[in-house]
């Protein structure tokens, strides 16, 4: 059993075995047999007829961990005494803290930080609610809110369960840009109790970074919290996806030699990020471009459920073909697909135009395996880290609101997300620019800062931003 380049879990087995029964070398080809792959060893103890060693592996999956463990259970001489996975050791109490900026160490400190001092500070604030923003956190705060419907590949589990994820994304928060993000996560999937519960907290934030909720609530969600607030509102979801997704179709776009406005998209998956994807791609020059869904081409004439559907019916496809993805994609220059795994073809993209773009990102399994795609393609992306050319949303979020809470934006607008895109797609120099590097990494510590400032000239530009002392104001 081969072990990929991204595996995505580490155990670690405390074991103890006895020298002359077996050797390091013995369990070593043990696990090697079962698909594991060692990568760290540590010795705990040893005697002269015992060693207990921390072995850590490298596995695909849990199945794959219990089938290694089992094998060395069975192992004569072994005794297995413990084994721990990594990325839960990792979570124990939670991955994020809150932490003062200021220490209390005397009597005067507890009077200025709390009473009687701070209440000079409530009463400025209550005769001039603005000043909010510079005596509170709520400048550099942003709520990560779920309702843990759609989380990740794992679907509706509940608020509880998306909390790690949640909390994850405010590290990534943290780290990338500097912004404090906590997850609030919440036990309701009603729409409007949802939009209630976000406006009544909004006080204490500078942005709402929606999360993993569920379509098409979320696109009412998101709407009204737009128009009933007065701080940036962003689907990360539909939105960041969009972003990026645009940022490495332009560097393809470069390595193939074609316009924006001459291509033909294919796009699988007319849900949420689909949908944020097509507008984007509108947005940008776009013109030709197909939506597909389980029941074939969203085209003008047929009566969708789905009233985002009718919607999206009249803004793509203006040839108004129908059928398969199959009956679709002949002749398209990229496919994109937000969809479901193994939808794709060899046979479909073979029927594409010359030097076709392939941005397969269902997660974790691709619409088209990218070894089986890659004879065929010109420029392949994937939303998976262990392959080139990620779309990852984290190129995006960290950066944009940053930029709208530093020039105190009342919303994220069309404007801020395609200067976003151009952003993150510049950090790829020309020298760079190849069919497997179109998109920076993840770790590049360029990108947050580019569309962060980015963010802020387009805000200006558009009117939404409202502080006046900024550099990066336009005369």
């Amino acid at each position: 059993m081969a072990i990929p380049s991204g595996a995505s879990m580490h155990i670690t087995i405390r074991l103890q075995f006895a020298k002359q029964l077996v050797s390091f070398g013995d369990i070593a080809t043990t696990i090697g047999q079962a698909g594991g792959d060692i990568v760290g060893i540590d010795v705990i103890s040893s005697s002269k007829t015992h060693t207990v060693r921390d072995i850590t592996v490298s596995v695909l999956d849990s199945k794959h961990a219990d089938l290694v463990v089992d094998t060395l259970r069975k192992t004569n001489g072994v005794k297995v005494i413990n084994v721990s996975d990594r990325t839960f050791l990792m979570h124990i109490g939670g991955k994020i803290e809150v932490a003062s900026k200021i220490p209390i160490k005397t009597r005067d400190d507890l009077s200025r930080v709390y009473t009687p001092g701070v209440a000079r500070v409530c009463t400025a604030i209550a005769e001039d609610p603005n000043k909010a923003y510079s005596l509170t956190i709520k400048r550099n705060t942003v709520a990560v809110v779920s309702d843990g419907t759609a989380v990740l590949g794992l679907g509706d589990i509940g608020p509880h369960a998306a909390m790690p994820v949640m909390e994850g994304k405010a590290m990534l928060f943290k780290q990338l840009a500097g912004v404090d993000a906590f997850p609030i996560c919440l036990d309701t999937k009603d729409t409007e109790e949802i939009i209630q519960i976000v406006k009544a907290i909004a006080p204490a934030f500078g942005g709402i970074n929606l999360e993993d909720i569920s379509a098409p609530r979320c696109f009412e969600i998101e709407e009204r919290l737009k128009q009933e607030l007065d701080i940036p509102v962003f689907h990360d979801d539909q939105h960041g996806t969009a972003v990026v997704l645009l940022a490495g179709l332009l560097n393809a776009l470069k390595i193939v030699g074609k316009k924006i406005s001459d291509i033909k998209v294919v796009l699988t998956g007319v849900g949420a990020a689909g949908i944020a994807c097509t507008k984007i791609l509108l947005a940008a020059g776009v013109k030709n471009i197909i939506g597909v869904d389980r029941h074939g081409a969203i085209h003008r004439g047929m009566e969708y459920d789905n009233p985002y559907w009718n919607e999206y019916a009249q803004i793509t496809n203006p040839e108004n073909l129908s059928g398969t993805l199959s009956d679709v994609i002949k002749g398209a220059d990229v496919f994109i697909g937000v969809s479901a795994p193994g939808i794709l073809t060899v046979e479909d993209i073979q029927s594409m135009a010359s030097d076709p773009i392939v941005f397969a990102m269902a997660n974790p399994i691709p619409e088209i395996d990218p070894e089986l795609a890659e004879p065929y393609v010109r420029v392949m992306a994937t939303g998976r880290s262990d392959y080139p050319n990620q779309i990852n949303n984290v190129l995006c979020f960290p950066g944009i609101f940053r930029g709208a809470l530093d020039c105190r934006a009342i919303e994220i607008n069309e404007e801020m997300k395609l200067a976003a895109a151009q952003a993150i797609a510049s950090v790829v120099t020309d020298e760079e620019l190849s069919e497997t590097y179109i998109i920076p990494s993840v770790f590049n510590n360029k990108v947050a800062e580019r569309v962060r400032e980015a963010v802020i000239k387009a805000a200006y530009q558009t009117g939404v931003a409202r502080k006046e002392d900024i550099m990066f104001k336009l005369e």
